[in-house]
């Protein structure tokens, strides 16, 4: 964020001061609004342009490209900005060399003026901004991790049931208690593993022993007489 703020009061400025450049003496003392701007691609003459035809038109442009890179936090917009600053401004110096013969400096006026000094300033300005801006970062994407009941997903451990259990014995894939086979999905017979009694039932079950006999028996209650050996009714008794 504090890079951003930097990086756009740069561009603004380097902006601001490539825009205020032609009404500024360029060479000889002559404004760089005086130029035209084809004299840039065919050659220097001494014809004295309008204003919105003269050289201050590239570099609205670029005040323009940079007004969007500030607002849109775009880093090559302003960047392009100040490539086309430092465009125009090198292409003129290399025009009036060739015109003049070369390019002087001197302190009584003549030679290149301030003009030039704050395109190119600007220019550099807004290159620096462009550096110094962070840019926009892309926005997170949001996941909606609710489970929705049509694509609901499987329990851990049911990622290791066998062919045998296709809806799970506890768990069934929907996440739904159904019991241990599942009540509204049940498998095929054939998928049924044989029933196994619990292993306390598989034991052989163990019944109490018989109470013996008391003896002798209690009183009013006739003696008991064990059979013969060789079965049959009892003697009977005189």
């Amino acid at each position: 964020m504090i890079r951003n703020v930097v990086g756009s009061i740069l561009a603004l400025a380097g902006a601001t001061a490539a825009v205020w450049s032609p009404f500024r003496a360029w060479y000889d003392g002559r404004h760089g609004r005086d130029y035209p701007i084809e004299d840039l691609f065919t050659g220097i003459t001494d014809a004295k342009a309008d204003v919105m035809a003269s050289i201050l038109l590239p570099f609205l442009f670029a005040a323009l490209l940079t007004l969007a890179g500030v607002v849109f936090r775009s880093r090559w917009l302003v960047a392009l900005a100040g490539l086309v600053v430092l465009g125009f401004t090198i292409l003129w110096m290399v025009r009036v060399g060739q015109a003049e013969g070369g390019l002087t400096i001197e302190s009584d006026g003549r030679g290149l003026g301030d003009g030039v000094a704050n395109a190119l300033g600007g220019g550099v300005l807004l290159l620096i901004g462009a550096v110094v801006m962070s840019g926009r970062r892309p926005h997170a994407t949001r996941v909606d991790r609710t489970p929705r009941p049509d694509h609901a997903p499987h329990p851990p451990y049911d990622a290791g049931r066998g062919p045998d259990e296709p809806y799970g014995r506890e768990h069934p894939p929907n996440g739904q208690e159904r019991g241990p086979y599942g009540r509204e999905h049940p498998p095929h017979e054939s998928e049924r593993p044989p029933y196994a009694a619990p292993p306390d039932e598989q034991q052989t079950r163990t019944y109490p022993a018989v109470p013996p006999v008391a003896w002798p028996p209690p009183e009013g209650e006739p003696p008991r007489e064990d059979p013969p050996p060789g079965g049959g009714r009892p003697p009977e008794r005189p």
